[in-house]
């Protein structure tokens, strides 16, 4: 049994995976109340009431942590000497969480005024003072890149700040893929895993210099102690097709290995409180976005383009010239197109629009250019994409509109029975603030990932605990 805290938990991507390798929670810290509501609800009790909510979210910090969701800022939580005893006391096992890191440097104390840095240092500080036997740090690939000329990255900085605090810890650097622990989806992240010194040694567990990379089971090589290890093989990755062809708008008879794909979801349910359903018909979060005519026809358009193999970019680069310009860069596009084709033209699954024509057809391209540049079809026969907080730019690949929130919490790895609540999106002036369901699906860790990094932790300290094993 692992005793762990979870940081910046967000919806609870990491949690669910270190649940299901056996870890208990203590609590979780997170600042926004729509993403520590998903969490509340799906790992202590029913939060569907807002107004039960809103009466938990009143309470003083300390009866938060009893109820193992404190809402709230972390720097509250280290300001409160009380509870930081409280979390002492428990002589917690792991501290895992993804502060945001981007900015971090090993001056950040000083630096008052850059949030990020002084997220980070209060991350640290909180392991500082409890002391756990194993941490985990998540965050995006990019955090790895230097962006001051002659300084280490945010991410080698923060590997030798983590190393040096308190009793000292041994630190593991990985760039880890979910699509190469059981996820349809390409999702690359940077981990720092690390074990106090005194489990290190007691084990004999050394860091490797550099960033360890995942890839695929058969084709990983040598893996690090203190490295998650894969579990998928190369060419058996699976595909959006396989993760949601039961969800409608397919071919039955060309479902994939949705059913093999399901089953491993549904092991996870144990993970996450039951709830109760009336209408089991769908799935939760299974409510498709409602679009403009014009933006059902432009996916269209986009899915024919997909078909045919165009360059999806082709409706942005065009916003860039004049009107014969326009027709001429589509014109050659699409010249190989086969008439007569059709495309949706309305949310209404019957209004269909019939082109008979390349001039037909050029003359609708230039109706539906944009400066959107980034919206794309995402292949069936693929993983998805990076799932990201803004859902607009991936389009489903059979229906002409973006995918669920379901959907795209199949591509993480949450089972059906992990309920999100909130609003479903925020306009652009709200996101500082608010976090709805389909940002807290984009910022959470995969439970496919984190279920690896669970069951190493728990191997780890399975064998420190044993009697038997001498430093």
């Amino acid at each position: 049994m692992i005793k762990f805290v979870d940081l910046f938990s967000g919806c609870g991507g990491l949690s669910l995976g270190m649940e299901r390798a056996g870890g208990e929670l203590v609590a979780a810290v997170e600042k926004s109340d729509m993403a520590a509501r998903t969490f509340f609800h799906n790992y202590v009790a029913d939060a569907s009431d807002v107004r039960v909510w809103q009466q938990y979210v009143q309470r003083s910090l300390r009866r938060q942590f009893e109820g193992k969701v404190v809402v709230s800022e972390l720097a509250n939580v280290l300001a409160d000497d009380g509870l930081m005893e409280r979390f002492s006391e428990q002589d917690l096992d792991a501290v895992v969480g993804g502060p945001p890191c981007q900015g971090f440097s090993l001056a950040g104390r000083r630096l008052k005024d850059d949030l990020r840095n002084r997220l980070a240092w209060e991350y640290l500080d909180f392991v500082e003072r409890t002391e756990p036997k194993a941490v985990v740090i998540e965050n995006v690939v990019g955090m790895s890149q230097s962006f001051v000329k002659g300084e280490e990255s945010s991410f080698s900085q923060l590997q030798a700040a983590l190393t040096n605090i308190g009793p000292g810890y041994v630190v593991q650097a990985v760039r880890v893929n979910a699509v190469h622990y059981g996820a349809p989806q390409f999702r690359p992240r940077l981990m720092l895993i690390a074990l106090r010194s005194d489990v290190a040694n007691k084990l004999r567990i050394q860091a490797t210099t550099g960033i360890w990379k995942s890839n695929f089971a058969d084709l990983a090589g040598d893996i690090p102690a203190l490295a998650p290890v894969p579990t998928t093989l190369s060419g058996r990755a699976f595909t959006i097709r396989d993760a949601i062809s039961d969800l409608g708008g397919w071919d039955a008879t060309d479902s994939g290995r949705n059913g093999e794909y399901l089953a491993g979801l549904r092991k996870a349910e144990e993970a996450v409180r039951p709830k109760r359903r009336d209408d089991a018909t769908d799935p939760p979060n299974q409510t498709p976005r409602r679009h403009t005519d014009t933006v059902v026809t432009r996916f269209s358009f986009y899915r024919m383009m997909h078909r045919n193999g165009i360059d999806q970019r082709l409706l942005s680069q065009m916003s860039y010239l004049d009107l014969e310009g326009q027709k001429s860069m589509a014109k050659r596009a699409l010249a190989n197109v086969e008439f007569p084709l059709q495309l949706q033209c309305s949310a209404r699954p019957a209004a269909i629009r019939t082109i008979t024509s390349l001039d037909e057809l050029v003359e609708l391209g230039v109706e539906l250019v944009t400066r959107k540049h980034s919206q794309k079809v995402l292949s069936a026969s693929e993983p998805s994409r990076t799932v990201v907080t803004l859902p607009d730019d991936y389009v489903h690949p059979m229906e002409s509109r973006i995918f669920t929130v379901r959907e795209l919490a199949r591509f993480q790895g949450f089972p059906d029975s992990f309920e999100f609540l909130g609003r479903e999106t925020t306009g652009a002036h709200r996101r500082k603030l608010e976090v709805p369901q389909y940002t807290q699906v984009g910022n959470a860790v995969s439970p496919w990932q984190s279920l690896a990094v669970g069951r190493l932790l728990s191997g780890l300290l399975d064998e420190y605990r044993r009697p038997d094993v001498r430093p």
